[in-house]
């Protein structure tokens, strides 16, 4: 009876010491919760390069890009970031380019057995939808079609060939100077080259070679630029790229040797004005510019389709 007095003695003696170091405990494990829960809820990832890191960063402790958590930089970074689904997306645009000017020459569609020529759409859906040269720029003042003919393609062999050599020269650039030079390359390359082509007097051109041409300028300066066994490698092996397309203007006719050239050179000059990897970092720059080249192309483009149909309704 005495035992039983003294446990009742006991507890109520501190009972309310319990009870408060029990609910301290819980306090304190509640507060600790909500701090990790709050923490989870502001980390992202840095646009520049995709580590994770908190929202109250104002400097990315991985690579030093101001202001990381910022909606224009989140906005800028989240765009170019993956480089394989940048590479589908400029072949799935090229593709439908190239069923979109097949459907506006539906009647006219060439469906000779010369592989060269089958399934090519008529010169009218191309001149409509944005094909380049020195007619398109001098009599219809179609400056635009400078960037819109990359885009554009004259066959089934045509387009699959670019598009192959773009999946296999893609990669390369993108890993050796990353996701927004290389678009910018691809971009810029591909203007100036049909720019030398009108210069030269071509009268009506069109194809993503030019861009393309531009990746294997680029690829060729950095090979060059490296140097050791791993650029001499590349060097080497781009070089019998830009022999082959060379090569094959020469001997087949109707391709556009000077686009190629200028395009090629495009790319080996902003190779160097913009480095790679290795040499420095992409920078806010770079992320901008390319940002500018997908507004500018996705507008050029969009004018080329709805012109297109407005002018197929009228006639």
């Amino acid at each position: 009876m005495r035992q039983c007095d003294d446990a009742s003695f006991f507890l109520e003696k501190y009972n309310w010491q319990i009870l408060s170091f029990y609910g301290n405990y819980l306090l304190l494990t509640n507060k600790r919760w909500n701090a990790m829960n709050q923490k989870k809820r502001h980390s992202l990832l840095c646009p520049n390069c995709r580590k994770l890191i908190s929202g109250d960063d104002t400097v990315c402790p991985y690579c030093g890009m101001k202001k990381p958590s910022s909606p224009w930089q989140r906005l800028i970074g989240r765009g170019l970031n993956d480089g394989d689904q940048l590479l589908k997306i400029l072949i799935g645009v090229n593709v439908a380019m190239y069923i979109l000017s097949l459907l506006l020459s539906a009647r006219a569609t060439n469906l000779s057995f010369n592989p060269f020529f089958f399934l090519s759409p008529d010169n009218r859906s191309l001149l409509l939808l944005g094909a380049s040269g020195y007619i398109p720029i001098d009599r219809l003042h179609r400056w635009w079609s400078l960037l819109s003919a990359n885009y554009l393609h004259g066959s089934i062999m045509h387009i699959f060939f670019n598009m192959i050599a773009l999946r296999q020269l893609g990669p390369l650039v993108l890993h050796e100077y990353g996701n927004y030079r290389m678009f910018i390359i691809y971009t810029f390359s591909g203007v100036f080259g049909f720019f030398v082509s009108y210069l030269a007097g071509v009268t009506f051109t069109i194809g993503a070679s030019a861009a393309v041409c531009g990746l294997i300028g680029a690829a060729l300066y950095f090979g060059k630029s490296r140097g050791g066994l791993y650029g001499q490698t590349i060097y080497r092996q781009i070089g019998g790229w830009a022999i082959g397309i060379f090569l094959f203007g020469f001997l087949v006719p109707a391709i556009n040797n000077w686009a190629h050239g200028g395009g090629m050179l495009a790319g080996a000059a902003l190779g160097f004005l913009l480095g790679y990897q290795e040499r420095s970092r992409e920078k806010q720059g770079h992320k901008i510019g390319a940002l500018f080249c997908v507004l500018i192309t996705a507008l050029v483009l969009l004018w080329a389709v709805f012109s297109s149909l407005y002018l197929l309704l009228l006639s």
